[in-house]
């Protein structure tokens, strides 16, 4: 059995991570066309065989982010859609052929009946139910099947499904999932039980006088 020479293994390694890589891109940087990044969000690197430079980098209150080699970039100043070709040309400076991943993860907040309401960043690939996820999901008294999202002082409700994902919302920077409360009754069934052990009771004591 004759065995491949290395550079030809390396290679074939390398065009298919282009393609993956290049497919990923894509698919976060249609969800995020056309939405500057703010303050708070954060850029998720991956770069092929370059571990010590990838991370998760956050753009601080200038809209610039800190990233290896290339120092401090005006990231909030770029159309989204540019950030990973720039970045791209921007290794090329420094590595060969770089395979360069870029995730924008925005910052949302989580709010509502929920375990541990706070800020978040979201990964627009993750499902709905992902990004619920990190405030510890809906609280006991929390509905499960649906969830608010508020922009701007509008409201728009979304029903819940596993498949759902937060690229479906379109969120931007500063949005607010919102979990509402389970109807009243639905967070009171013991006092329904209460009445109908009362009403049996009652009833059993008018019919046997």
């Amino acid at each position: 059995m004759t065995r491949r020479p290395l550079a030809t293994i390396r290679a074939a390694c390398l065009v298919i991570c282009l393609t993956v890589a290049a497919a990923s891109a894509a698919a976060s940087q249609q969800q995020s066309a056309g939405d500057p990044l703010r303050p708070g969000d954060v850029v998720r690197l991956r770069i092929f065989l370059e571990p010590d430079m990838s991370g998760e980098f956050l753009v601080d209150e200038r809209g610039a982010v800190a990233l290896p080699r290339l120092g401090t970039l005006p990231v909030a100043d770029w159309p989204a859609d540019s950030i990973r070709p720039r970045l791209t040309r921007a290794f090329a400076e420094y590595l060969r052929d770089p395979v360069v991943e870029v995730t924008l993860l925005r910052r949302i907040s989580v709010t509502g009946s929920v375990v541990k309401p706070g800020l978040y960043p979201v990964d627009p690939s993750m499902t709905v139910m992902d990004a619920l996820a990190l405030a510890g999901g809906a609280s006991s008294e929390g509905r499960r099947d649906r969830v608010e999202l508020r922009r701007a002082g509008v409201r728009s409700l979304a029903l819940l499904e596993r498949t759902s994902i937060v690229a479906d919302l379109r969120l931007r920077s500063g949005d607010q999932l919102f979990v509402p409360q389970k109807p009243w009754l639905s967070r009171n069934t013991w006092l329904l039980s209460t009445l109908i052990g009362a009403t049996a009771t009652i009833t059993t004591i008018v019919l046997t006088r």
